[in-house]
C-alpha cells in the first residue's frame, strides 16, 4: 500500500525514526511537516537534513491541527500519546500511525517482517534471528528499534526479511500491522509511567499478532503464564518454546539439548552449554529465535553454527574488560527491575552492582530480594537512587554507596572491587535523568573502564 501522494502529513518527532519517517513520505510525494518541541538550538543537523530534502520544519512548537487540515500523523515512539496536536487528532478521527505501521503500508509484497517483542531480551533475540537468518542464506536485515530506521529499510528493500524489534510504544500506533511471523518473548511490569495499567501495557504488546490470520505464526512463551494465556486471542498459528517443559509440540530442552518438535518432525540441534550466549535468560532468547528461524526453513546446520558463534549485542551483558582479575560488564540496556535481575543472576562471582537512573513506574521489591542474596556491593546514582535504597534497607542490606554520577561510580567500583569480583553495570532503570539513551550511559561506562590505571 502506497498511497501518501498529496496527503497533508504531519511527522512528529524529529529523532532518527521521525527524519527517516519524513524522507520516505516526501519520496512518495506527500505534503510533508515535521515538528518538534525542542529547542532548535538543540537539533540543527535534524534541521538542515530536513531541509536538504525540502521538507518543511517546525521546531519549538506544534502546529494547530484544525487550521493546518491535515490527513495523516505519524509520530515518533518516544513521543508520549497523550500530547495536545495527538489528542486533537484522535479527537478529530485523523489516523495517527507511527514507524513500524508506516513501514509495513510502504513494504513491498515479498518483503517479509518477522516481529519480536517482550519486556525483556527483544533486541538479543531479534541480532540472533538476523544472525541466523543471514548464515542461512537469506537477504535478511534488523531494524524497528534496533539499528536502522524501518521506513528507510522498507524503502531500499524489494524482497528478504526483517527481523523486526517492536517496543510497547511502537505497537501502540499500529493499525494494518501483520508480521508473517510475530513472537512475545515475556511480559513483566515496564513502562507504567506511559502506559499507567499492566492491562493498558499488555494490550499494547498484544498488537503485535492482532491482524495476523491462520497462515501467520505466534511465537509464544510457555513459561510465562502471562504469555501463555494469549493463545486464543491469536488466529495465527500457535508455536510454544520453554525452557522448562518438554512440549508435545514447538522447541524446548531436552537432556541439555535444544529440541524442536515441528510438524511432526523431531530435529536435535546443540547443546545448550556450546551456544556462546551465556545466562539462563538467553536460553529463552534462543528458543524463540531458534523456533522462528525453523519456521523459515532455515537448516539446522546453520542454526546450529550460528549458536555456538552469536557473542550477543552491544550493552547487554557485553564483556567490558578485565582488569586485575575483576571482570567489568556493561549492561546498560536493563531499563527495568526485571531485566537487571536476569543479570544478577547470570554470575556466580561476587556482584559489585552499579544502578539507578530514572524509574518507568516499576516496583523494585524484588530487585531488591535479588541484591540482597546476590550482590556484594551496590552502588546506587540518579533519580531512583533513594527509591531503590530504601527497598533494599528495609531487607536489612546496608552495603550501599551512592554516588553523584558514572565517573564517581566506576572509581568507587574499581577501589572497592576484589580478585574474582564482577563489577556489573545494570541500573534497573532508564537512563533520561542524566543520559540521552542507554547508548550513551554504556558508552560512558565502558570508556570510564578502559581508562582505569592498571594498578590500583
Amino acid at each position: 500500500m502506497d498511497n501518501f501522494k498529496n496527503k497533508k502529513v504531519l511527522v512528529i518527532g524529529m529523532g532518527k525514526s521521525g527524519i527517516a519517517a519524513a524522507q520516505v513520505l516526501k519520496k512518495r510525494q506527500a505534503i510533508v511537516t515535521a515538528c518538534d518541541i525542542k529547542n532548535p538550538d538543540l537539533m540543527p543537523e535534524a534541521i538542515e537534513e530536513l531541509h536538504k530534502d525540502n521538507i518543511n520544519v517546525l521546531v519549538g512548537s506544534y502546529p494547530d491541527l484544525v487550521e493546518e487540515n491535515y490527513d495523516i500523523i505519524v509520530v515518533s515512539p518516544g513521543v508520549p500519546l497523550t500530547i495536545p496536536p495527538i489528542q486533537a487528532a484522535l479527537n478529530g478521527n485523523i489516523p495517527v500511525i507511527g514507524e513500524v505501521e508506516l513501514a509495513y503500508l510502504i513494504k513491498k509484497p515479498n518483503l517479509q517482517m518477522f516481529a519480536i517483542t517482550g519486556t525483556n531480551g527483544k533486541t538479543t533475540t531479534t541480532a540472533l534471528l538476523q544472525a541466523i537468518l543471514e548464515k542461512g542464506g537469506f537477504n535478511a536485515v534488523v531494524g524497528g528499534n534496533i539499528g536502522n530506521p524501518l521506513t528507510l529499510l522498507v524503502d531500499e528493500m524489494d524482497d528478504g526479511i526483517i527481523a523486526v524489534e517492536v517496543s510497547s510504544f511502537q505497537l501502540e500506533t499500529t493499525n494494518a500491522f501483520k508480521p508473517y511471523i510475530s513472537s512475545i518473548l515475556n511480559i513483566t511490569p515496564d513502562h507504567l509511567d506511559r502506559h499507567h495499567t499492566m492491562e493498558h501495557y499488555v494490550n499494547a504488546k498484544v498488537k503485535i499478532f492482532k491482524n495476523q490470520s491462520k497462515q501467520n505464526f505466534t511465537i509464544l512463551n510457555y513459561d510465562d503464564e502471562l504469555v501463555k494465556k494469549l493463545a486464543p486471542e491469536t488466529r495465527g498459528k500457535v508455536v510454544y518454546f520453554s525452557t522448562k517443559y518438554h512440549l508435545p509440540a514447538g522447541v524446548f530442552i531436552k537432556d541439555g539439548v535444544i529440541t524442536a518438535h515441528i510438524d511432526n518432525n523431531v530435529i536435535s540441534l546443540c547443546n545448550t552449554k556450546d551456544v556462546c550466549l551465556k545466562g539462563k535468560h538467553n536460553l529463552e532468547n534462543i528458543l524463540c529465535a531458534t523456533t522462528i528461524a525453523l519456521l523459515a526453513g532455515v537448516d539446522k546446520v546453520d542454526i546450529i553454527s550460528s549458536l555456538k558463534s552469536f557473542k550477543g549485542v552491544r550493552h547487554r551483558l557485553e564483556e567490558v574488560l578485565t582488569l586485575n582479575n575483576v571482570l567489568y560488564i556493561n549492561d546498560s540496556k536493563a531499563t527495568n527491575p526485571e531485566s537487571a535481575i536476569k543479570a544478577i543472576e547470570a554470575f556466580a562471582q561476587p556482584i559489585i552492582l552499579i544502578a539507578g537512573g530514572k524509574n518507568k513506574g516499576a516496583s523494585f521489591n524484588n530487585f531488591a530480594r535479588v541484591i540482597k542474596e546476590k550482590v556484594k556491593t551496590l552502588i546506587l546514582l540518579g533519580e531512583a537512587k533513594e527509591e531503590i535504597k530504601s527497598a533494599v534497607m528495609a531487607l536489612d542490606y546496608m552495603n550501599i554507596y551512592e554516588v553523584k554520577d558514572m565517573a564517581e561510580g566506576v572509581e568507587l567500583a574499581n577501589k572497592l572491587a576484589s580478585t574474582n569480583d564482577v563489577v556489573l553495570l545494570s541500573p534497573a532503570c532508564a537512563s533520561w535523568d542524566m543520559f540521552d539513551n542507554y547508548e550513551q550511559r554504556g558508552d560512558l561506562f565502558c570508556n570510564l573502564v578502559h581508562s582505569l590505571g592498571v594498578d590500583k
